[in-house]
């Protein structure tokens, strides 16, 4: 039998490794994972015409200089004034944010100031709403007279879709403000900017080995290894229903049948499948682990660093990913030797594909209380525990025993779900013609 069962292990493997979907999938997957993360930013925070036509009422009469020095300049002092080196480099610290919490981006802006002259509003803002409606402006910035005391301005412009160059408008505009209140009050702003410079945290995890530093990218490795899953079960899912209902339409199934039980087949499929996907996924990884290593070593004066991950979540990473991909497999095995066409099994496996989602979703709830009797009992259940589990290792690493009962409650539903599925199999895989009701694949399963 174990002979048996290492030959169909090392034909799955083989087979899967060798197809063209596989070698052009795992090239191209990284590529397009990359262009569906960076590119979509970079497109939105894109500005592709001219600076935004601004004019500005200030019926205050003492505001416009101020605003318009803030928005045309990102600050009083302008981009070449004193202290803007220092500024800049703040930015960068920061991951790309302004000294004053803003964000980069590419906003500009050209700046009018239209003189209210004893004329009502109302018809200054007629006569600049045609003036947008023409075009000769993006949009029109009105400054109450008790702006500084009620904080509140009103802008008017054909195109408020673009978040990007109205929130920095809205960011500048508020500092102009709080500057001019300050100077109002003979407050030093600089003084002001200087004390409330922000605070950073250095995140330290106590354990009972030590104490360990936090980056927080723990967090998001746990929620990569969950993604990992979900991607793999998409993926992976897929090609087993696919084989399996081409397996049984084609009565290739009967030979194999004759030579080797039905147990055996399933379980050397799963597992030859599950080191096809640690295969691409090993791959994928090395890519992403050496593109990081170039480009932390192309930017070392920036002080970019690799997330500080344990060495013991890589292990248990892999240990509960390999239970979550048998737990999923074997549902999606059964699904097929049930059905007779692919299009019958696309409508049933739609309430399982939800599932790996409900786990991520319920991660986040996990790492707010890691020790909490919720956090436990979702962590046991395995459909959930590859990432709930595995959420709780890396932010709060739970007792050995409960990480010990957490994947022996998934590897024993793993064993029990083939020897179940290997009896639905034995049978399902031989009947044409129609799908099984529920009552016969409970038959199925209770036949010796």
């Amino acid at each position: 039998m174990t002979r048996k069962l290492l030959a169909i292990i090392r034909r799955e493997y083989v087979q899967g490794v060798r197809g063209k979907s596989f070698i052009i999938s795992t090239l191209l997957a990284p590529l397009f994972m990359l262009f569906f993360l960076i590119v979509p930013g970079l497109l939105f925070a894109m500005k592709t015409g001219d600076d935004t036509r601004l004019a500005v009422v200030d019926l205050t009469g003492r505001m416009h200089a101020q605003v318009r020095d803030a928005v045309t300049h990102d600050g009083p002092e302008g981009p070449s004034g004193p202290g803007a080196d220092e500024r800049a480099a703040e930015g960068l610290k920061g991951g790309g944010r302004g000294p004053r919490g803003e964000e980069f981006a590419q906003a500009r802006f050209r700046v009018e100031e239209v003189a209210a002259a004893g004329r009502p509003l109302e018809e200054i803002k007629a006569e600049l709403r045609r003036r947008v409606l023409r075009e000769e402006l993006d949009a029109y910035l009105v400054l109450p007279a008790d702006v500084l005391e009620t904080g509140r301005a009103e802008l008017y412009a054909r195109n408020t879709g673009d978040v990007i160059t109205l929130g920095t408008l809205e960011n500048r505009l508020g500092r102009a403000v709080i500057e001019q209140r300050m100077r109002d009050e003979n407050i030093d702003e600089r003084r002001v900017r200087e004390l409330s410079s922000e605070v950073t945290l250095e995140r330290t995890r106590v354990t009972e080995g030590g104490e360990e530093r936090d980056d927080g990218g723990a967090f998001f490795f746990a929620i990569g290894v969950g993604t990992f899953v979900l991607i793999a079960i998409m993926m992976y899912g897929q090609a087993i229903l696919s084989a399996v209902v081409e397996e049984k339409t084609t009565r290739i199934v009967e030979v194999l049948f004759s030579s080797v039980n039905a147990f055996t087949l399933l379980a050397g499929k799963l597992a030859g499948l599950a080191l096809v996907a640690l295969t691409q996924f090993a791959t994928w990884g090395l890519m992403f682990l050496g593109v990081t290593l170039y480009g932390a070593g192309a930017a070392a004066g920036s002080g970019l660093s690799l997330p500080d991950i344990p060495a013991s979540a890589y292990i248990y990473a892999l240990l509960f990913f390999m239970l979550g991909f048998f737990v999923y497999s074997t549902i999606y095995a059964v699904i097929g030797s049930i059905v007779t066409t692919e299009k019958e099994a696309s409508q049933i496996v739609v309430p399982v594909s939800f599932l790996p989602v409900v786990a991520i979703y319920l991660a986040f709830p996990v790492i707010r209380s890691p020790g909490s009797d919720f956090a436990f009992w979702v962590s046991l259940v395995p459909f959930f525990s590859p990432v709930t589990m595995l959420v709780r290792i890396v932010t709060e690493t739970p007792p050995l025993w409960q990480i010990a009962l957490s994947f022996a409650v998934g590897a024993a539903t793993v064993v029990v779900m083939v020897w179940v599925a290997g009896r639905i199999y034995r049978t399902g895989m031989l009947m044409y013609g129609k799908r099984a009701t529920i009552p016969e694949i409970v038959r199925w399963a209770r036949r010796p």
